[in-house]
């Protein structure tokens, strides 16, 4: 459960790194009666929130799209993987939508795709600063 929550977290703070990186991914409140909360602990459960739909979203669509994509994958020597990433944060945008907490994204092309590669990098160090209790 606890490694459930440290990946939520980390989700959180790579969208987080994205969002303040890239100026076409946003993360904003529906309507202010909507919103968990105002200032600084609004934003993190936003974020948290966002964190943790994108988690399913990884958990869920990810491996079946990545099945079905394996051949592209290959000719592509697993740069197609970027884009796998990128939609998945794209869906995430979408399924968002519905709920208090939004998180949008302009264009595909550059925005998904630069923001796919942003979640990745930050994912990857803090995942490797994180110990995992499974390695200890």
């Amino acid at each position: 459960m606890m490694g459930f929550i440290v990946r939520v977290i980390v989700n959180a703070l790579a969208l987080a790194a994205a969002a303040w990186l890239l100026p076409g991914i946003t993360v904003s409140a529906a309507s202010t009666e909507a919103a968990t909360g105002n200032g600084t602990v609004g934003v993190m459960l936003g974020y948290l929130l966002i964190g943790l739909v994108f988690g399913l979203v990884n958990a869920v669509v990810k491996p079946i799209i990545g099945f079905l994509s394996l051949p592209i994958t290959c000719l592509t020597l697993g740069l197609f993987a970027i884009i796998i990433n990128a939609a998945m944060l794209a869906l995430t945008a979408w399924l968002t939508t519905y709920m208090p907490v939004q998180f949008t994204i302009d264009t595909f092309f550059w925005d998904a795709v630069l923001g796919a590669i942003i979640v990745a990098i930050v994912s990857a160090l803090l995942g490797w600063l994180v110990p995992d209790r499974r390695r200890v």
